[in-house]
């Protein structure tokens, strides 16, 4: 039977190490000791688990189900330790420190400018920047990997807890020739049989569309799924569809007249944009000095699309 009392910090490292490099030999050289030292950690992390911890394969040793239970509790390990080590800088009065934070890729169009700012006040804080989908950047929250992310819709389970930081509407668009620009009202029925351009399953806003037209019984056309927002935005440029997308997203393009907004009934859909961590995540000092810099400052450095500042800040979506 498994006894964490057995389990040490270098067994830990060593089975990071090898899972991140995918041998012994490579793993030994990144932690400056023997290959047999890693071996022997291995071993006895391995007979502890009572289970495999590697699969031996062609292109290098691949992390079993039980190797990737443990490295989870390496992953927390180290963070526990980090804010540690900050905490007690902290009390002798250095503001120094690391910080993990995790943006979904809609959230790239503002947080960097938030990051700026909260910088200049704090420079000895180094601040690292993970960008990725909505799934990916939940997943690094619950594993530890991150103390926290911007995102714009709050995880599924009790295990999380968030702060607002603001608006967050989501507009319709078209190219500027399309025939519906022009027109003071549009209603959901009126883009049936338009050609609507997709993220991917488990996007936040494709779920908003889906839910947009489920609410008004409305089926509409099979559209076209894409895998990022840039690419949306230059295939509705090109006039293969519209697309209903994050106004902080398209500000610029609707500013110098390479996309229009279309003005849909229901629309803006109006959600919120969010500071997003594990309960149980401890922050550093200087992870405590952001998150609270977002949830009251964030807001200033969210964009207001150039003719849309009355949507964007709540009016028309209220």
């Amino acid at each position: 039977m498994f006894d964490p009392r057995r389990v040490t910090f270098k067994q830990l490292r060593a089975l990071a190490a090898v899972a991140n490099r995918g041998s012994v030999s490579q793993a030994a050289e990144d932690l400056n000791v023997t290959p047999p030292a890693v071996s022997l950690q291995l071993r006895e992390l391995e007979r502890n688990a009572g289970a495999p911890l590697f699969e031996r394969r062609p292109e290098g040793m691949k992390p079993t189900q039980a190797a990737r239970e443990l490295l989870v509790v390496h992953r927390r390990t180290e963070a526990a330790l980090s804010a540690a080590g900050e905490a007690l800088s902290a009390l002798s009065g250095v503001e120094i420190g690391k910080i993990s934070v995790g943006v979904i890729s809609t959230a790239k169009y503002f947080a960097p400018r938030a990051l700026a700012a909260f910088i200049k006040l704090h420079p000895k804080v180094e601040v690292r920047l993970n960008v990725a989908n909505r799934a990916d950047t939940i997943a690094a929250i619950d594993d530890f990997s991150l103390d926290f992310a911007l995102m714009g819709r709050p995880p599924e389970g009790d295990h999380f807890e968030y702060v607002t930081i603001g608006d967050h509407p989501h507009i319709m668009i078209a190219p500027p020739d399309h025939p519906f620009v022009q027109r003071k009202r549009i209603t959901l029925a009126d883009l049936a049989d338009e050609t609507f351009l997709l993220r991917e399953e488990g996007s936040g806003t494709r779920s908003m569309l889906e839910e947009l037209f489920a609410e008004n019984r409305i089926i509409h056309r099979a559209g076209m799924e894409i895998g990022s927002n840039e690419t949306i935005k230059q295939a509705v440029m090109a006039g293969i569809g519209v697309a209903l997308i994050s106004a902080h997203t398209v500000s610029a393009e609707i500013a110098d007249g390479r996309l229009a907004r279309l003005r849909v009934s229901r629309t803006p859909v109006m959600r919120k944009w969010l500071v997003v961590k594990r309960t149980e995540r401890r922050l550093s000092p200087a992870g405590h000095a952001l998150w609270d810099f977002l949830a009251s400052e964030g807001a200033r450095y969210l964009p207001a699309p150039e003719n849309e500042k009355t949507s964007v800040h709540g009016k028309e979506g209220r």
